[in-house]
């Protein structure tokens, strides 16, 4: 089967400490490599200002991942966590072309 590209982008809350921000990229990195993805890179974006508020936060940390999957299990599973989340204002998976 083939795999197939994603870029996974996803807003982490401004007020959150590093110690505790690299627990959770390593956290969501897990999820997408245990359930069969192969993650490219995953990396900062840098630190935006928002057009509105989102949950009282007018700011936060952008963060990137790029990843291959031959199904959509990794993808459904983080998408699944990510919206559950307090730490991660939003989240959007975006299928890349070959």
């Amino acid at each position: 089967m083939a795999e197939t590209k994603y870029e996974i982008t996803y807003i982490i809350r401004p007020d959150i400490d590093e110690a505790g921000k690299a627990a959770l990229v390593e956290r969501f990195d897990n999820i997408l490599k245990d359930n069969g993805a192969n993650i490219i890179d995953s990396k900062d974006w840098q630190k935006r200002k928002f057009a509105y508020v989102i949950n009282k936060y007018t700011e936060g940390t952008y963060h990137i991942v790029n990843a291959t999957a031959s199904d959509d299990k990794a993808i459904n599973e983080f998408d699944r966590l990510a919206k559950i989340s307090a730490d991660i204002l939003r989240q959007m998976i975006i299928k890349r072309e070959a």
